[in-house]
C-alpha cells in the first residue's frame, strides 16, 4: 500500500481538499496507515465521497479511502444480521439481499453511499418516523482505535463509544465491520401515491396527516412565492406485495461540468412550475420499483455537475413541530426571495431524535435545498441557519460545509459529551477532518 497525493472533494464539489491518500484492502491496511500518519493534520476515511460538504475531508492531511473494503462478509436470513465491510453500498446490498426478500431498513437517498459513511453520519431516510435512523438498527461494529486497537461496540457494548461514532463524523474511529439488521420485505416494489398540493398550509396538513405511512417524503417548489409558497408533491409509499419485474436501469450521464448561466431562476422557475403539474391534485397511486422510489437520482451519473465548476452548497434543517409551519414559512420566504434555490427541494417529517451524540434527527420537519455556489452563497446560508436558531432547530452536518462552530454547539448540545469522548479514544488527536477544525471539535467551550 503505497500513498498518493490527490484532490478530493465532496459529493457538492465547493469544497476542495488535498490529501496524502491510503488505499485500504483490510483492516491491517487501515492500521498501517493509522500508524503512519503525522500527527499535525491527522487523518480521516473517505468512502463513498457522497456527503455534501467537508466532513470527509482533510487538507493538507491523510485520507484513508475505504472503497476496497466492500466485502459482504455473511447474511443470516433467519436472523436478518449481515454482515458487512465499511465500503459495502446500499447498490450492493440491493442487488444481493433484495431478490432474497430483504433489504436495508433505512436508507439515504443515494445507493452509492456506504455502510460506514451511513454510520458515521446516522443517515435517515423516507421512512425515519416508522424506522428512526440507521444507526438503530445496527447491533454492534468493529472500530479501529486511533491507537491502533480493534474494539467490537455496539449498543449493548461500550454503549458510550458506540453512540458517539453512531454520527460521529468518523472521528472515533476506523470502522472496518458493521453488523446491521436487515428488514424483510414481500417484493422488490412499492405502491406509491403522489398529489399536488397548492400552498405550505396544505402541503403540511397532508403530510401531517400521512404520518402513519411507511414511506412519506415531500417534493417543494423553493422558488414559489406569494399563494403558491411552500407548494409541493407529496409521495406516499407501501410495500407492495407483487414484484415488479427486474429492468436494467436506464442511466443519464452529464459528461462536462455546465456553464454557471444553465441554472438561473428563469430555468429553475420554468422547471419547477413543469414538475408541479405532473402531480394530480386528486392524487394517484401507481406500483413502482424500490430502486426508483429510493434512489430516483442515481439515474443521473454525476448529477452534480449541473451545477458547474464552483460547485453547490446544501442546506438542510430540522425545526420542531409546535412552530414548524412559521419556522418553514420564514425560511422559504427567505429562501424564493433570493431566487436562488435549485430544483432540488425535499421536506420531510422526522420522528424520534437518535441517540448518538451528533446524530442529526429530532421530530420535526426536515426542509433540504441545494443552493449552487458563488457570491452571496454564505450570507443566505447564515441567514437560513439564524432561521433555524430562532426556533430551535438543527443543521445536518453530512450535508454542511458553512455552518460555524458557535452555532454548531447551540445546535448539538450534546457535542461536549462527544468531545469527553474523542478525548478518551484519541488524546493524540490522530483523527481530524476540515470539518471537525471547522468546527472546533476538539477546542472547549
Amino acid at each position: 500500500m503505497t500513498p498518493a497525493l490527490e484532490m478530493l472533494t465532496g459529493w457538492g464539489r465547493a469544497r476542495r481538499s488535498p490529501s496524502v491518500t491510503w488505499r485500504a484492502a483490510s483492516p491491517e491496511d487501515a492500521a498501517a496507515a493509522l500508524a503512519q500518519t503525522p500527527r499535525a493534520h491527522g487523518l480521516i476515511a473517505h468512502a463513498g465521497g457522497r456527503s455534501y460538504g467537508d466532513c470527509a475531508l482533510n487538507g493538507q492531511g491523510a485520507a484513508l479511502l475505504t472503497g476496497r473494503l466492500d466485502r459482504i462478509l455473511g447474511f443470516d436470513p433467519d436472523t436478518g444480521i449481515l454482515q458487512a465491510e465499511p465500503g459495502v453500498t446500499f447498490a450492493q446490498l440491493m442487488d444481493t439481499l433484495l431478490p432474497q426478500g430483504f433489504m436495508v431498513p433505512v436508507t439515504p437517498g443515494t445507493s452509492f453511499a456506504t455502510l460506514g459513511g451511513a454510520v458515521a453520519n446516522d443517515v435517515h431516510g423516507k421512512n425515519h418516523e416508522a424506522a428512526g435512523s440507521f444507526c438503530r438498527h445496527v447491533t454492534e461494529l468493529d472500530l479501529l482505535a486511533p491507537d491502533g486497537a480493534l474494539h467490537t461496540v455496539g449498543p449493548e457494548r461500550d454503549a458510550e463509544l458506540f453512540w458517539a461514532t453512531a454520527g460521529g463524523l468518523g472521528l472515533t474511529g476506523v470502522i472496518t465491520r458493521v453488523a446491521l439488521r436487515m428488514r424483510r420485505v414481500p417484493s422488490n416494489a412499492l405502491a406509491v401515491r403522489r398529489q399536488r398540493l397548492p400552498d405550505l398550509d396544505a402541503f403540511l396538513g397532508a403530510i401531517d396527516a400521512a404520518h402513519g405511512a411507511t414511506y412519506a417524503v415531500g417534493w417543494i417548489d423553493g422558488v414559489a412565492r406569494g399563494r403558491g409558497l411552500g407548494r409541493g408533491i407529496l409521495e406516499t409509499a407501501e410495500p407492495a406485495p407483487d414484484a415488479l419485474p427486474e429492468r436494467a436501469l436506464r442511466r443519464l450521464r452529464v459528461p462536462f461540468d455546465l456553464p454557471n448561466l444553465a441554472l438561473n431562476p428563469l430555468s429553475i422557475r420554468l422547471f419547477n412550475a413543469a414538475y408541479f403539474r405532473s402531480a394530480p391534485a386528486r392524487g394517484r397511486s401507481s406500483p413502482a420499483g424500490a430502486r426508483t422510489f429510493f434512489y430516483p437520482l442515481d439515474a443521473v451519473i454525476g448529477w452534480n455537475r449541473i451545477y458547474g465548476r464552483r460547485g453547490f452548497h446544501q442546506f438542510q434543517n430540522v425545526v420542531p413541530f409546535d412552530r414548524g409551519p412559521e419556522a418553514l414559512a420564514a425560511l422559504l420566504e427567505v429562501i424564493a426571495a433570493s431566487g436562488r434555490a435549485s430544483f432540488l427541494a425535499v421536506l420531510k417529517r422526522m420522528g424520534a431524535a437518535g441517540p448518538g451524540h451528533l446524530s442529526f434527527p429530532r421530530p420535526g420537519y426536515t426542509l433540504a435545498l441545494d443552493f449552487p455556489a458563488g457570491p452571496g452563497i454564505e450570507e443566505l446560508y447564515a441567514a437560513l441557519v439564524a432561521i433555524t436558531l430562532r426556533y430551535g432547530g438543527r443543521v445536518y452536518l453530512a450535508k454542511d460545509a458553512l455552518l460555524t462552530a458557535d452555532a454548531f454547539r447551540a445546535m448539538y448540545p450534546r457535542w461536549h459529551e462527544f468531545r469527553a469522548v474523542l478525548d478518551r479514544v484519541d488524546p493524540g488527536r490522530r483523527l481530524q477532518s476540515d470539518m471537525s477544525r471547522r468546527l472546533r471539535l476538539r477546542e472547549p467551550a
